[in-house]
Formats: C-alpha cells, structure tokens, sequence
C-alpha cells in the first residue's frame, strides 16, 4: 500500500528550533515546462510541510526541513488557479481543496512517501508510488547516506501511452492530463487489492500494473508490489524532482 498509515510525527518548516535535532532536508525542485504546485501531507494532524502547499515555477526549487521520525508524502498538482487573499481555487489533477491542502491529492495522482528515522543511525523509507494512479514525473535521489539509498521515481510520461479507459482528458484541449490506476477506473477486488484480493499472495500484478511497471521500473505499480519499490537510506537529504525526464 506504500509507506503512508504509520505517518504520526509532527516537522518543522525550514528550521527546527532550539536543541530540536532536524531530520532530512526536502529539496523540492520544478524541472517541468510549467508551474506545478506542490502538495505535502502529513499524518494525525500534524502541520505539513509548506503549509500543506505552494506555487512552484518552471526551475524553481524550495527547502522544507523535517523533523526525525517525521512520515508523509509530496505531490504536484497541475493546471491550478487560486484566489490571491484566500487560497480558494481548483487544479486539473491533484486537487486537494485549496492552495494549502487540508488533506490529500485527489487521484489519479503520483505520490512521492516518507517514513523518516527517529534517530541519524536508522533507516529511512521512501517510495515513489503509481497506486493511486499517475498525473506527472517525479523522482526521488538521496544527496548521501549510507545504504542502498537508490534513486526512485517514474521519469516516463504515462500520460502519452494511458489506455483510452484510464485516461482522464482535458474537455477543451482534448490532451490527457492523468492516468487513472485501474481501482480507479473499475473498483474490483482483483484491482483493488480488497475482499479475497485483499493479501500480498492474492493481488497479483495486472496488465494495467504492468504498463506502470514497465514504464516506470522503480514506482510502486499496485499496492503490493514492495520488493521493487521500497528504497532505504540512512543519514541522508532528498532531493524531489517534478518532470525528472526534462534534466
């Protein structure tokens, strides 16, 4: 399901105060042809990193700076219009109520997930994750660590080879902004990963989470597709690509 239900640590955005440790350091960086706005989670009510949401421009790039043990996501939303003083507005994909999200993006989405360590001798866990469906490129790199801290994302645009059914299409362009996963598209168990589906011995991989896989070798596909999707690093920074094909 990716590494997101345990999320329970309050962060810091930018600094931490006082003799508070810090955890990793998030460097959110925009190499896309066009604005992304970023959306951060984090869980049990905890405030978000960036206040939960920014506007971030075509080579741009911002720090947000954890605390240890901190756990959440990182998405981007595209083609978004706010309300300059309020915040009110809607994104083609990724929505999630408001320039600062009061929860998460809504799918079909691509997610960037943390589980942080407690301490500077622990494992972090990170995913990059098409569960919840695809809408743009991202990647994560860790800058150093100790461990396998590999590199993950979907650098491939999904977008230009979606299946007609899973495609979520712009009405006046006609250009597909999103790739729905199939529990999306069909809600069955068998997608789904639910009822008799609902174990990592019954959900098997389909031929709707192939396409993601083969596209995107590093991303979660389905919800249990762990052994190839889950990365460790210790002692390390991360540095989250949008458009991560563009560099």
């Amino acid at each position: 399901m990716g590494i997101l239900s345990n999320v329970h640590l309050p962060m810091l955005l930018l600094i931490c105060i006082g003799n508070v440790a810090s955890g990793a350091v998030f460097t959110l960086q925009n190499q896309c042809a066009y604005t992304v706005w970023p959306g951060t989670l984090s869980g049990n009510g905890a405030a978000p990193l960036g206040n939960g949401g920014f506007e971030l421009q075509p080579g741009g790039s911002v720090q947000l700076t954890s605390l240890p043990g901190w756990s959440g996501r990182f998405w981007g939303r595209t083609d978004c219009s706010f309300d300059p003083a309020s915040g009110a507005g809607k994104c083609a994909t990724g929505d999630c109520g408001g320039l600062k999200c009061p929860g998460g993006g809504e799918p079909p989405v691509t997610l960037v997930e943390f589980t942080l360590a407690s301490s500077s001798t622990g494992k972090d866990f990170y995913d990059v994750s098409l569960v919840d469906g695809y809408n743009i490129g991202m990647s994560v790199k860790p800058t150093k660590g100790v461990g396998d801290c590999q590199v993950a994302g979907c650098q491939n645009d999904l977008n230009k080879n979606c299946p007609p059914e899973l495609r979520v299409v712009d009405g006046p362009t006609g250009r597909v902004v999103a790739c729905k996963s199939a529990c999306e598209a069909f809600n069955t168990p068998e997608f789904c990963c639910t009822g008799v589906h609902g174990t990592p011995q019954t959900c098997q991989p389909t031929q709707y989470s192939a396409i993601f896989k083969n596209a995107c070798p590093t991303a979660y596909s389905y919800a249990y597709d762990d052994a190839t999707s889950t990365c460790t690093c210790s002692g390390t920074d991360y540095i989250i690509t949008f458009c991560p094909s563009s560099s």
